[in-house]
């Protein structure tokens, strides 16, 4: 059975859903939808837009800061086990991660720190890489399967984004950053759009400065990592590059 994966930094679920682009990526029908940056609680959400997903089950981590972070989990099939956060507050106060459990992998809903334009935060990012890849190891230790699928805030290489030369001291594309996925690279896991998809040039972020989006020039931040040994199931990637109302798209993973 095939299975689609939706992950989709929102920048605030309440703006998507009054802009109705959320309807978009419904009407794709992904199986799972993973949401960061939602900046709600459930209790915010008007009744009547809870009809758009009435068919999911749905699990949220909103941050405790009001207007804030926080990453939410839209199911279709029931999973064996849901658990909120890393049991670590100094992360788990800003509602970063949801980790659900299924019979032939676990999936983690991750939105990882941004390093901000003055580095402010760059160490509390990298410490947040560093406490999940944590949980990773000992996941994959017990011979589980794990798909990362959310926000990472880092373009890895120089060909995921525009301008890699006039970037390389920006949050998002430092050398201490983009280490970190080739830590997790080196753990067992494979970025599963750029395995598939070895040269091709697409990106799911764009600042909202300079129609940066009109005119293509973005990082990829929003990606997928499968352990290895559930690379051989994975059929496609998809940038949704086409569905506004944030500034990420969607991106979708396509599973046997």
């Amino acid at each position: 059975m095939t299975q689609k994966i939706t992950t989709w930094n929102v920048n605030g679920l309440r703006a998507v859903l009054k802009k109705g682009n959320l309807s978009e990526i419904l009407d794709f029908s992904p199986d799972i939808l993973m949401l960061q940056e939602i900046k709600t609680r459930p209790d915010q959400i008007p009744a009547q837009l809870h009809d758009l997903w009435n068919e999911y089950q749905s699990h949220w981590f909103p941050a405790v800061r009001p207007g804030y972070s926080g990453v939410a989990c839209f199911l279709k099939q029931a999973p064996l086990s849901v658990q909120t956060g890393l049991n670590l507050p100094y992360f788990d106060d800003e509602g970063r991660a949801v980790f659900v459990r299924y019979p032939d992998f676990t999936l983690i809903n991750a939105y990882f720190p941004s390093g901000q334009r003055d580095y402010d935060r760059v160490n509390y990012k990298l410490e947040f890489y560093a406490a999940l890849l944590e949980i990773c190891d000992r996941l994959h230790e017990q011979e589980g399967k794990i798909v990362i699928g959310g926000d990472f805030n880092t373009a890895h290489q120089p060909i995921d984004l525009k301008n890699p030369k006039s970037n390389q001291n920006t949050s998002g594309f430092l050398p201490e950053e983009r280490a970190w996925i080739d830590h997790y690279l080196e753990h067992g896991f494979i970025d599963a759009y750029r395995a598939l998809y070895p040269q091709r040039v697409q990106y799911s972020w764009w600042t909202y400065v300079s129609n940066a989006r009109t005119r293509n020039v973005g990082w990829r931040l929003d990606y997928f990592l499968v352990s290895a040994s559930l690379m051989p199931k994975v059929r496609d990637v998809i940038i949704h590059e086409e569905i506004y109302g944030s500034d990420h798209c969607p991106v979708t993973l396509i599973l046997d």
